[in-house]
């Protein structure tokens, strides 16, 4: 039942066309603007509320201004008195993560359930004044462009060029050739493909909600591998073999590399060794894994054990906006976490994990849930 309803939520987020066709035909391929698909964009989130989230250490936040050709980047967090003095004109504030402190941006991201949660990263949310923005760029992932309250102008469409302008502090294209001209309004939406060229100007005071996905390169997933690996070396036999040269002649160049060493070397990397197993481990260790600024608190005033239990029976277990709950064959990740799990443990961290009905969790369960609980990875229903 609710796969049914999510994709009837993506069905009405999409403007009636269904998640397997977007999927099949739009997904990576092309741009698509959806007209009036988004009603709650107006009501997401205040201004103040904005202001208040972009002075807390623990938000992510940009304010940039732009003079003439020349845009001017600031990082957060931010006083009120620097929020106050903002110009009439030309800015634009930043704030990433909404959808873990808001639950109308969690309500909006979940429109989206119809991807892969791992492809997901987090809202953001930009208010503008007029003629704010962040200059022409392109985005490595797909994003999804909801124009919440005022009206943004999106210029946008596919280059070959895509080259930076070196003297700029953002990443901001040198050329821009865009090949479409549209005037979102509230509750409009504006999909976007990975690298498309865009530029989003406020029409009048506006909120952007950009809803964007992961794109890991290969090179940073190689680093995580190899760090991965290099935490379980203890766990292969092979290298603690040491090297040794019994029999070793005398030589009259001390300082070139013997051949029997290098081949030593050589057989010694050769014993690095992996199979799928261990690379689909580390991929639910490493994109379970949240941001770097993220972190989990014991909640104020936890319940006990008992109590616990007893509002989990009445309410549910719901996941703290921040936590990444990811499954496959062999383990359940939580944060960057496995545990094995099997049975009706299993088929319920599972199906809380697709955002599916759990009911009662299994009597085996309540332990490490309210451990879980108590590091700040998941609240009782009550709390969503």
């Amino acid at each position: 039942m609710t796969a049914r309803i999510r994709r009837a939520g993506a069905h009405t987020i999409l403007g009636g066309i269904s998640a397997e066709r977007f999927m099949r035909e739009q997904w990576h391929r092309e741009a698509m603007l959806l007209r009036q698909v988004c009603a709650e964009a107006g009501s997401i989130v205040s201004e103040a509320r904005l202001f208040q989230l972009a002075c807390q250490d623990d938000v992510e936040s940009r304010l940039v201004v732009r003079e003439g050709s020349r845009y001017c980047l600031e990082h957060g967090p931010f006083t009120r008195a620097r929020l106050r003095r903002l110009p009439a004109t030309h800015w634009t504030l930043l704030v990433q993560g909404l959808d873990h402190h808001q639950p109308e941006a969690r309500r909006l991201r979940d429109c989206f359930g119809f991807i892969p949660q791992v492809r997901l990263d987090d809202v953001m949310v930009s208010l503008a004044a007029p003629e704010g923005g962040v200059g022409p760029h392109f985005d490595s992932y797909d994003v999804f462009l909801v124009q919440g309250p005022g009206r943004r102008r999106w210029r946008y469409g596919t280059q070959k060029r895509l080259v930076l302008d070196p003297d700029q502090p953002l990443k901001i294209l040198s050329r821009f050739s865009p090949s479409a001209d549209q005037i979102l309004e509230t509750g409009d939406m504006l999909y976007l493909p990975p690298r498309y060229a865009h530029d989003g100007v406020a029409v009048d005071r506006c909120m952007t909600f950009s809803v964007g996905f992961r794109a890991p390169s290969a090179r940073e997933i190689a680093h995580g591998f190899l760090d991965h690996l290099a935490d379980h070396l203890d766990e292969m036999p092979a290298l603690d073999e040491r090297f040794s040269d019994p029999g070793r002649g005398a030589t009259d160049h001390p300082g070139r590399m013997p051949a029997d060493l290098n081949r030593w070397v050589a057989g010694a990397v050769r014993q690095l060794r992996w199979d799928a197993r261990t690379v689909a481990h580390f991929a639910g260790l490493h994109l379970s894994t949240p941001k770097p600024n993220v972190i989990f608190t014991a909640p104020h005033a936890a319940l006990s054990a008992a109590a616990f239990r007893r509002r989990v029976q009445q309410c549910g277990i719901v996941l703290d906006p921040r936590s990444i709950l990811l499954y496959d064959n062999q383990s359940i990740y939580l944060n960057g976490v496995a545990h094995r799990m099997s049975g009706s443990e299993r088929a319920w961290m599972v199906a809380l994990a697709d955002r599916q009905p759990t009911g009662a969790a299994p009597r085996t369960l309540y332990e490490w849930l309210y451990a879980r609980y108590c590091d700040g990875e998941l609240g009782h229903g009550t709390a969503a």
